[in-house]
């Protein structure tokens, strides 16, 4: 609890303290005086929305908590674009009294702050609307070995799809009839399939739409981060092999004697309880790198590693180019690619955007995806 108040609780008051001063100076306080005593009360009880709807022992209904989540969420959204807004407002009528362009007296213009407010309502109904339309992105990728049998594979590959009360049973049925609709003869789901907590996969019977999925060499799923975040990563397990999913943890399969697919386990794995993922050597002992190498790894971190081992094609996702504008500057820093195909000699991985959110409900400056991989693969020698 200390390290809670210290590194989560106590900044994000403050942060929240920091926009409600700034909404009372540029908007609130041009209203009538009754706004003074109501202001400040309505405000504490829209940002503790965010953090009362993860509370477990808060006594309300199921419906009552997931809508507490929904709008708690869309808050810390606004708060975000609010906080961007008032700190370059701020900074830079600082500046302007330093050169003098602004006399000292100079206030906080209504004007400026409907317009932040106009900006912000904007940009959450632009990011809702995009988040749910999901587009279709295509790659063609040729690796130079054989795969005995098969000169090409279509696979449909999504990343973070996180189901759970904002991405639902219907929205999951959507995606499979557009999975379905590539007629894939692979489907790849590289990690944070379920976001956080597995009942409602389970309430909402989400299996049932995963088990239309036909493929000719199955459904295959890694771990994300958030498959451990509820503490019931066996349970997830579970759930998926039901819903005709093979999850792999740390292992590697041979599919059809054509190909090899291997699935790591999050590197994140640890900070939730459990052991360390093994090293890709170790997964990877037994394989015959002359047959292709697709490899499912929910954080593209350390690539070198993969291309090291004799990867062929690595799929990631987890970064959702920083979902929010301009995270993804963030992003484009911290991963060699946050989004996107990279080659590095023989080894090549495709970074997805993702097809779900995680906290807010929106996505700017980026699109969800499903993404549809065309590979083909060298022909025998002798032919």
């Amino acid at each position: 609890m200390p390290g809670f108040l210290l590194i989560v609780l106590v900044p994000y008051l403050l942060l929240n303290y920091y926009v409600g001063s700034r909404l009372w100076q540029y908007i609130f306080c041009y209203l009538t005086p009754g706004w003074g005593k109501a202001f400040w009360p309505l405000f504490w009880l829209i940002a503790f929305t965010p953090l009362a709807s993860r509370v477990k022992a808060l006594p309300v209904s199921t419906q009552v908590k997931d809508f507490l989540a929904f709008s708690g969420d869309y808050w810390l959204a606004a708060l975000y674009y609010f906080l961007l807004f008032f700190l370059v407002a701020d900074l830079g009528g600082f500046l302007a009294r330093r050169l003098g362009v602004l006399p000292e007296a100079a206030g906080k213009p209504l004007a400026a702050g409907l317009a932040a407010a106009v900006l912000v309502a904007a940009l959450l109904a632009y990011g809702s609307w995009n988040a749910r339309n999901p587009r279709v992105t295509y790659y063609e990728v040729a690796i130079a070995k054989p795969a005995c049998g098969l000169d090409e594979l279509r696979v449909v590959m999504v990343s973070d799809i996180h189901l759970g009360p904002i991405v639902g049973y219907e929205r999951l049925e959507g995606l499979v009839a557009a999975i379905n609709a590539r007629k894939p003869d692979l489907v790849l789901l590289p990690g944070d399939i379920i976001d956080e907590n597995v009942s409602y996969f389970v309430e909402l019977n989400m299996a049932e739409p995963f088990r239309a999925l036909k493929p000719r060499f199955g459904v295959w799923a890694v771990f994300g981060n958030h498959e451990y975040i509820s503490g019931k990563a066996e349970e997830v397990t579970d759930r998926l092999r039901e819903a005709g999913i093979t999850v792999l943890r740390d292992e590697y399969a041979k599919v059809g004697e054509s190909f090899y697919i291997v699935g790591r386990d999050d590197r994140r794995r640890a900070q939730f309880g459990g052991r360390g993922r093994q090293e890709l050597g170790v997964v990877m002992s037994g394989i015959d790198r002359r047959l292709p190498v697709l490899l499912m790894d929910h954080q593209p971190y350390n690539l070198d590693e993969a291309a090291g081992q004799g990867v062929d094609l690595q799929v990631s996702g987890h970064t959702h180019v920083g979902q929010m504008f301009p995270n993804n500057f963030v992003t484009g820093r911290m991963f060699e690619v946050d989004w996107g195909h990279l080659n590095k000699g023989a080894y090549q991985i495709i970074v997805s955007s993702g097809f779900g959110t995680w906290g807010p409900p929106i996505r700017v400056g980026n699109r969800p995806e499903i993404v549809d991989i065309r590979i083909r693969f060298a022909a025998p020698a002798g032919d």
